[in-house]
């Protein structure tokens, strides 16, 4: 038995400027942390010369007969992706579980990635650094699934721990942010998510962001640019031992992240986010595109109870959780040949 694991992710600021249409004129980057909640991929032997592939998360089955390639088109297209990478066609089972459902926007999709590439990689005796299981994860599912997504969800997963991620037309550069232990006890119990019971599908979002900064629509750019500037103000205010200026920055990054493309937000989400802030919040935003998924606030001390029970009161769940420093790792090795 083989199993891979791979952290989802809080962006703070600076999302929607590792899209390759925005970043590659214009740069970007991103202040996020990993947390743990997981990815899980399970790979075992399973004494036939065909595939299996399930997950629990979609409650769905695929077996390859083992004759050919594995065809990329069909449910399960992540697995499938990743086996015709590393060219596995029978012999093996692969079990996928989320800690989070899917569409919540906490980055579950790329983090899957991750752990697949991880874990098949381990498989194949495979020793890769976090980088090029980044690169490799980003590649599969922007180039060859074709979604419609960014790059700093990858290399959340991939690196772990709390990061500057900077984009540009050369490539991308991982900052880890070394702040104190007084800011990392900070943000572990200040800074609270609630799931708004609505999943979302990100790529008609994402699409259309895309589209809009291709066209170089002046009120996406113009938001991207501020949301680029909010990050480099969370970069500032974390390395220097100011994590509570975090909840007006990340106030001031929602406000413009309504503006970069249509179904960011809406009444629910809106009426939500302003319980949070009357009951002591000082700023948050919606984790992911938008849309629905987790409402991410930040309550210094005093102010968590009284938001968690506002945001009770508007039907949110509150989902407990600490900063994961390790990244995608293979938790279990046994052979699964």
């Amino acid at each position: 038995m083989l199993i891979a694991r791979a952290p989802m992710r809080l962006s703070f600021a600076g999302g929607g400027t590792d899209l390759p249409a925005f970043y590659e004129e214009h740069g970007g980057m991103v202040v996020s942390m990993a947390i743990d909640k997981y990815v899980y991929v399970f790979i075992s032997a399973n004494g036939h010369d065909s595939l299996h592939i399930s997950s629990s998360d979609f409650s769905t089955f695929f077996r390859h007969s083992g004759d050919g390639d594995v065809a990329e088109e069909g449910k399960l297209r992540y697995a499938r992706a990743f086996v015709r990478e590393f060219n596995i066609r029978s012999g093996y089972s692969v079990f996928m579980a989320s800690e989070m459902p899917p569409g919540t926007g906490l980055g579950s999709s790329s983090a899957l990635a991750v752990a697949l590439a991880k874990g098949l990689a381990a498989l194949r005796g495979q020793v890769p650094g976090k980088a090029a299981i980044a690169e490799l994860a980003a590649t599969v599912e922007l180039d060859r699934l074709k979604m419609p997504i960014g790059l700093q969800d990858h290399y959340a997963a991939a690196f772990g721990g709390l990061n500057a991620i900077h984009f540009d037309h050369a490539g991308v550069r991982v900052e880890p942010l070394e702040v104190s232990v007084k800011t990392r006890d900070w943000l572990d119990t200040s800074v609270l998510i609630f799931f708004t019971e609505q999943a979302h599908d990100s790529r008609e979002i994402l699409e259309e962001q895309g589209k809009r900064s291709r066209e170089h629509n002046p009120e996406t750019i113009g938001a991207l640019e501020a949301m680029r500037g909010h990050a480099h103000e969370a970069r500032e205010a974390l390395l220097e031992d100011r994590p509570a200026d975090l909840g007006p920055i990340l106030h001031r990054t929602w406000l413009e992240k309504k503006k970069i493309a249509p179904g960011i937000t809406n009444l629910g989400i809106d009426n939500a986010y302003q319980a949070g802030l009357e009951a002591g919040a000082t700023g948050g935003k919606i984790a992911g595109a938008g849309g629905g998924g987790f409402l991410l606030l930040v309550c210094p001390e005093g102010t968590q109870v009284p938001v968690t029970r506002a945001m009770e009161t508007m039907g949110l769940s509150r989902a407990d959780f600490h900063i994961d420093y390790a990244g995608a790792r293979v938790l279990v090795n046994n052979g699964a040949a």
